[in-house]
């Protein structure tokens, strides 16, 4: 599906990333495969992996180039892309996926923490998706997929950075899917499921234990064929969607619309708000709910 295209996997390394690479290598597509090496929090020490990832492409067939830019900076972001244009003479396809963890509760949340999480999570996809687009739009043609997550949809204890981040990547391929349309470029964004180094930081506690063994079943190659295809010129009028999978799932989900009103003729003073509009509006309240409690059930 993907035969004479080339794609910029960020974060490709290891985990969801890894398999997303070695997906589109072997449906044709020339892959530069976007890996800084390092740890879930962001921190040295995490090795070369993209070389690896790139070593196994080859070994099969496949074309690839390995890139260890930082996506979290404006000037490597360039590069990332340049390895594209450089290895194989274009681009037609961005995958953000790379992202770090900084998990706190809120009242414990740092400044520093903070921003990390939302310079690679967020203004990371940005630099690399705002470095792809004048090429996109010269050749009248790319794709942007996004690797968004349930906790930016839902919310989730202790991920407000996290959950912050991928909530904007959410609205920020939206945002591009409308401001590129006119130019054959589509942008969609996917909340993966699967048991990676992201999710293995979930705290084992007794409560945990079953559904922590169950999520280890969902290995990262079952959120790829989605994004193969969102990738490929099949997908040619798929732009500007917001999907979820799970196991063998595929989920489109809802994205922000009315849900009530009310109206008083004479306008509203506080006291009528409370009186009237907020017992009306009520009913239809969401309740605090986490990503595990909207995806409620175990994938099987």
């Amino acid at each position: 599906m993907l035969e004479g295209k080339v794609a910029v996997v960020t974060g490709a390394g290891r985990g969801i990333g890894r398999e997303i690479a070695l997906a589109m290598a072997r449906e044709g597509a020339k892959v530069v495969v976007n890996d800084l090496g390092v740890k879930l929090d962001g921190t040295d020490g995490g090795g070369n992996p993209a070389d690896e990832v790139v070593a196994e492409i080859r070994s099969a067939g496949g074309e690839a180039v390995a890139s260890y830019d930082n996506v979290a900076s404006w000037d490597t972001a360039q590069r990332i892309v340049e390895a594209a244009l450089d290895g194989f003479g274009r681009i037609d396809c961005v995958v953000n996926n790379a992202g770090i963890l900084r998990d706190t509760i809120f009242h414990k949340l740092e400044v520093p923490d903070w921003d990390l999480v939302i310079q690679v999570n967020l203004n990371g996809a940005f630099y690399v998706s705002r470095a792809a687009i004048p090429h996109f739009r010269k050749q009248e043609s790319g794709s942007f997929v996004h690797m968004i997550s349930a906790s930016g949809l839902a919310g989730n204890f202790g991920q407000a950075a996290y959950a912050a981040a991928k909530g904007g990547l959410a609205m920020l391929s939206k945002s591009i899917a409308i401001d590129t349309q006119r130019f054959n470029v589509r942008s969609n964004c996917i909340a993966p499921s699967a048991w990676t180094r992201m999710t293995s930081s979930i705290p084992e506690t007794p409560e945990n234990l079953a559904r922590i063994e169950q999520r280890k079943q969902v290995t990262p190659a079952k959120n790829v064929p989605l994004i193969v295809y969102l990738a490929s010129d099949a997908a040619a009028d798929v732009t500007g969607q917001i999907f979820a999978t799970r196991m063998n799932e595929i989920f489109l989900m809802s994205q922000s619309r009315p849900l009530r009103s009310v109206h008083r003729s004479e306008g509203w003073t506080p006291q009528t708000v409370g009186e009237h509009a907020i017992p009306a509006l009520k009913p239809d309240f969401y309740p605090l709910a986490r990503n595990q409690d909207v995806f409620s059930w175990d994938p099987i």
